[in-house]
């Protein structure tokens, strides 16, 4: 199966944002692994770049930007390099967002500012990557976006929450809207995943609340959002747009 997935994915080209750390990085292993050159963009282009030297380390193919993806201009820029590659951009993941405990707070505490900030990055951040890069999948056969929302977004109660209901928003809109260009837009919402930062900094209550939301009992591991992306790129799902596949261990099941 293995080789399957890599005989679909050699000579297409996968743009990450986000990509030099977290999430966004092990994307980008994970499809240079099965024949994607990986563009990892990130505001850190040091990390950025070390990400990519890590998958070219690796006998794979990689390329890291520097970018904020709230950066109109850059975004065209990075799109056209991207493009340049291998006449085209097959995949992107929206994945830039910026999230920590502090936007976890009412929103009379954290402020007008802090507000418009979190959402021009996790909101207007997916809305102009995606503009940037459409031109470049419209040539691309199978073409298709995923976008990175969060359980919070089911949860509610928070600005955080708030702007990745935005995202979910955003993923039916453009499937529509990009379906008769052979375009797939999806999105993945993550639980509570334990990866090393998450795990040293969690608070042990707050782990056993969370947990005690899920219906599963295991710990979520990063390798999860991977396996997610990996099944959405991929041509098993074909058929899919417009969803939102929730990765919570239960936690946010719902209608």
């Amino acid at each position: 199966m293995d080789e399957i997935f890599k005989r679909a994915r050699t000579g297409t080209t996968a743009v990450i944002t986000g990509g030099g750390r977290g999430f966004g990085k092990a994307f980008g292993q994970a499809l240079a692994a099965q024949g994607a050159h990986v563009v990892l963009v990130d505001i850190d282009a040091a990390e950025a770049e070390a990400a990519a030297a890590e998958i070219r380390a690796q006998g794979n193919a990689a390329t890291g930007l520097g970018g904020d993806v709230t950066d109109e201009g850059r975004m065209r820029e990075v799109m056209t390099q991207a493009d340049a590659i291998q006449s085209g951009i097959d995949l992107l993941v929206n994945n830039a967002g910026l999230h920590s405990a502090e936007y976890g707070q009412p929103i009379q505490k954290l402020g007008l500012a802090k507000v418009k900030r979190l959402f021009e990055v996790n909101v207007f951040g997916v809305v102009t990557c995606t503009l940037a890069a459409v031109a470049h999948m419209k040539k691309r056969a199978g073409a298709n976006i995923v976008n990175i929302s969060s359980s919070a977004a089911h949860l509610g109660g928070s600005a955080y929450g708030d702007s990745k209901l935005a995202v979910a928003g955003l993923t039916i809109t453009f499937a529509r809207e990009l379906a008769p260009d052979g375009i797939r837009v999806n999105a993945i919402s993550p639980g509570l995943m334990l990866t090393g930062t998450v795990a040293a900094e969690l608070p042990p209550a707050t782990k056993t609340r969370v947990k005690a939301l899920q219906m599963l009992g295991d710990d979520g591991q990063e390798e999860h959002i991977v396996d997610a992306l990996m099944f959405l790129t991929s041509p098993q799902a074909r058929f899919i747009t417009g969803e939102t596949l929730r990765v919570t261990g239960g936690m946010a099941a719902g209608i």
